[in-house]
């Protein structure tokens, strides 16, 4: 039976994250610490997000606007309340490391053992994203002629005991070629990975055009697929749950495509996660 390993890592991700993140908010929600929900939610979300929505207003204030924009104030849908057209979002705030473990042992000491675990729980984190930050820094400026989206460039990290470590950056060429770099920690990517190379060497589809197989970038084995749609997608495992995947778009060539990946220091990435 043909396994379709593109279907079947983006199927496994969204599960084992949309799981993960479901199971720690509910935890949290139940404690009562909603402060400690936000935070792990803004983690997951691999991003600062702007806030898109006001708080509700009193009627006195709600009075004082419509009056002030009847007068030519800025309006918003004909609410009488202004739009926000401005304001630089939320700024990212990596867990301090430092504060955290002293926090854990003040409350350890105390006997607050919820309170500990929250804390060691943050600095593990502050730990994993000082990691995925270091990893984005060694990754080259350009690629093949592709220079890195520096706006693109994500670390993100669901802190369930180093299982969610995720580094990406996207490279292109201002037109239409776009090589995106991911490396991830995650076992049931790696669990997806290992059926490929468990069932053979190479699968074709029923018109006889090969559509996957194995080969290797820099000594470590690896499995390169292509699809007409998306273009070439190269998965190289670096470990016991680490791997590395280069998608590529509108690479001319599977030489052209490996030729990118060998830009990466693999080994010095398996050094910086501590991958064997």
């Amino acid at each position: 039976m043909k396994i379709h390993y593109a279907f079947l890592l983006g199927a496994t991700l969204t599960f084992s994250v949309a799981q993960t993140k479901a199971q720690v908010l509910n935890k949290l929600k139940n404690k009562g610490d909603q402060k400690a929900g936000e935070a792990i939610d803004k983690l997951f979300s691999g991003k600062d997000k702007k806030k898109t929505e006001q708080g509700s207003t009193t009627q006195g204030n709600t009075n004082g606007n419509t009056n002030g924009n009847a007068g030519g104030g800025n309006t918003s849908g004909g609410s009488g309340n202004p739009s926000n057209n401005g304001g630089g979002g939320l700024i990212s705030t990596p867990p301090d490391v430092k504060q955290n473990l002293t926090d854990a042992e003040t409350s350890y000491k105390a006997a607050s053992y919820g309170e500990a675990r929250y804390a060691l729980q943050q600095a593990m984190l502050g730990v994993e994203l000082e990691i995925g930050n270091q990893i984005l820094k060694s990754l080259p400026e350009t690629i093949t002629g592709l220079t890195k989206i520096e706006k693109e460039d994500q670390v993100t990290s669901t802190g369930s005991g180093w299982a969610g470590l995720t580094i990406q950056r996207k490279y292109n060429d201002n037109k239409e070629k776009q090589l995106t770099v991911t490396i991830a920690n995650n076992a049931m990517w790696m669990s997806a990975l290992n059926m490929y190379f468990s069932s053979g060497g190479y699968a074709q589809t029923t018109g006889g055009e090969q559509n996957w197989k194995q080969t290797k970038v820099k000594g470590n084995r690896a499995i390169i697929e292509y699809d007409e749609g998306s273009g070439y997608k190269l998965s190289v495992p670096i470990g016991q749950s680490s791997l590395i995947v280069y998608e590529g778009v509108n690479f001319a060539t599977e030489p052209d495509m490996m030729k990118a990946a060998e830009a990466l220091d693999i080994d010095g990435i398996k050094k910086m996660l501590g991958e064997q």
